[in-house]
């Protein structure tokens, strides 16, 4: 999700709510304790140089249990750091602690903002040589093709 779309959901929402894919709620009186843009300037095991940009939410959990983030208070806190910062236009990334510090995408499901889980990837698999996974078939699930000039019917062998 991209700090625009979320820009445009808040207005429209009562209350601001996150949940981890697999259900775990985030406890509503959590904070977010820094917006920011993370540049992440690097070479992939290819040689490409490469930067990554991303705008960054952290999500803390407080004794604070009167504490409630509103829509309206979380989207001047975005518009804050957009004057002060100049942030971009970047997909979020949400960092959130459970047994350590996590990194997350966004996803909005029409109420709560879902935490979505990374995962690391190779982008040079080319250059890395790692071989493209191939699919296998297994003999006894391929069916003939009626169509097929080497059918035993066609003459063409």
């Amino acid at each position: 999700m991209k700090l625009s779309e979320i820009k445009s959901l808040l207005p429209q929402l009562e209350n601001v709510e996150f949940q981890l894919e697999d259900g775990t709620r985030v406890p509503e009186h959590f904070h977010v304790t820094e917006v920011g843009q993370i540049t992440k300037n690097f070479i992939d095991c290819g040689g490409v140089i490469r930067i990554e940009k991303v705008v960054n939410f952290q999500l803390w959990n407080a004794d604070d249990f009167e504490h409630r983030l509103k829509p309206g208070k979380l989207l001047n806190i975005i518009r804050l750091s957009e004057e002060k910062l100049q942030i971009e236009n970047a997909d979020i990334e949400v960092e959130y602690q459970t047994t350590t510090i996590g990194k997350y995408d966004l996803d909005f499901n029409g109420k709560t903002f879902i935490l979505k889980n990374k995962q690391t990837a190779c982008l040079a698999q080319d250059a890395c040589g790692i071989p493209v996974e191939k699919s296998t078939l297994e003999l006894k699930n391929l069916t003939a093709d009626s169509t097929s000039c080497c059918d035993p019917k066609s003459n063409c062998c």
